[in-house]
């Protein structure tokens, strides 16, 4: 196998090998949370049993340093926004912007209704969560994007009570902060922030929700916690799946591909092609584009262990293979991209065209990139407004005077059609930022 074949596998859908393959990826939300779960279970019990002592031990011997304070309300947020570079504050203050812009949109379509019927009055309230937690990875990068993607969120859903907790958060999570909304920040990370956020201390009251993505102790403790308090979902490692046909740029789907390669040695990035000329110019690309990349020894790790490359023969081949996958981020490169995308149902986010790039979805666009990962947008949504309240029913005698709904027709009912995953679709075209 030459250099570049080693670093991207690939295999023809005639093969045995194609198969193995794609039965192999369908199941790489398997994570092996085993491992850690005796690790985990000791630093929740401590935690649930200790408090605020617990959490500050757990933290000097994993994180090698004493959060000072463990829990504040007064984290320096202005300040830290003040002191920003102007080009990032703008960034963040652009980010921020879009994303509320994008989900005060959503929350229209989440309002309840009420109806009566035989002299009986139905319906559906959605009220708001009262407090929770978001968790901000601090190990190989920091990301206030992860906290303007979450918080933002919540805000606009109308949750009262917003707790970040970080490890050692830097002056830009602390600015992020400012920016959405942010109550107080928890100094801490791992098991041991999850456990402090679902069981509470004395210095911080516990939460309803924990939402966020993290590393394998983070989604073990989110995992094990759940049922105490709910979770958005148990991520894995970043992926991004490019469907590219001949016309698409070799330059660009490599650019793709790298996105989400350098986040992480875990992070799989795949593509799926009808021609085998292209891959073998994206295997140069990749190789071009990682000799400048800053993080270029995540990104070979990444493509070496989990890249791989689908050559199939049809563009319904390609479709077919995406919608088994259903992969966090999809970035279509075909000659009718809307087409395509259109024939992809399970997918976290749909990036449609090449001046889509799938940078601009995780930092910039609106939509949050929060996503199912691991094979599980087949059954899940991207983080939304809908994961910071609660629906209820109610009922009771017909309402005397009851002006809607008299006939049983719902009141303030938004009819929407309801995939078993939502989409993110970004685009540049008129069409963009749509929810489908």
């Amino acid at each position: 196998m030459s250099a570049p074949q080693a670093l991207f596998a690939s295999a023809a859908s005639e093969s045995e090998q194609f198969e193995q393959e794609l039965q192999r990826l369908e199941r790489r939300g398997d994570t092996d949370l085993a491992r850690v779960d005796a690790t985990v279970r000791e630093v929740l019990a401590a935690v649930r049993s200790e408090g605020d002592a617990a959490v500050a031990r757990f933290v000097e011997r994993y994180e090698r340093r004493k959060p000072d304070p463990l829990v504040t309300e007064d984290y320096g947020g202005e300040q830290a926004l003040a002191s920003l570079e102007p080009n990032l504050r703008t960034a963040l203050e652009t980010a921020a912007r879009r994303i509320r812009q994008y989900h005060q949109r959503q929350a229209e379509e989440l309002h309840g209704f009420e109806y009566t019927e035989g002299g009986v009055t139905l319906g559906s309230r959605v009220v708001p969560l009262r407090r929770v937690g978001v968790y901000a990875p601090g190990g190989k990068a920091r990301y206030p994007s992860t906290v303007l993607m979450s918080a933002v969120i919540a805000q606009v859903a109308g949750v009262e009570e917003i707790v970040v907790a970080c490890p050692d958060p830097c002056v830009e999570v602390r600015a992020a902060c400012q920016l959405s909304g942010v109550q107080s920040l928890l100094n801490a990370g791992g098991a041991q922030a999850i456990a402090a956020l679902a069981y509470g201390t004395e210095s911080l009251p516990r939460v309803d929700k924990i939402v966020g993505p993290g590393n394998l102790y983070v989604a073990a403790a989110k995992r094990l916690v759940f049922g105490e308090v709910a979770i958005d979902s148990i991520a894995g490692p970043s992926e991004i799946l490019v469907v590219a046909d001949a016309t698409a740029e070799p330059r660009v789907v490599a650019a793709d591909l790298l996105s989400q390669a350098e986040h992480d040695e875990a992070a799989y990035a795949l593509l799926v092609t009808s021609s085998p000329d292209l891959l073998a110019a994206i295997r140069v690309c990749l190789l071009e584009q990682l000799q400048s990349l800053p993080r270029r020894e995540i990104a070979e790790t990444s493509l070496r262990e989990h890249g791989f490359a689908f050559v199939v023969d049809t563009h319904e081949q390609m479709a077919s293979v995406a919608n088994r996958l259903a992969v966090e981020h999809v970035a279509v490169h075909t000659a009718d991209a809307r087409r395509m995308a259109d024939a992809i149902r399970r997918a976290g986010a749909l990036f449609i065209g090449p001046q889509t790039p799938e940078a601009a979805g995780d930092y910039m666009a609106g939509p949050s990139h929060v996503l199912p990962t691991g094979g599980a947008a087949r059954f899940s949504s991207p983080l939304g407004v809908y994961d910071f309240v609660s629906r209820g029913r109610t009922g009771g005698p017909g309402r005397r005077h009851h002006r809607a709904g008299s006939r049983g027709e719902p009141r303030g009912a938004c009819p929407r059609r309801r995939d078993a995953s939502p989409r993110v679709i970004l685009s540049r075209r008129p069409t963009s930022g749509i929810l489908a």
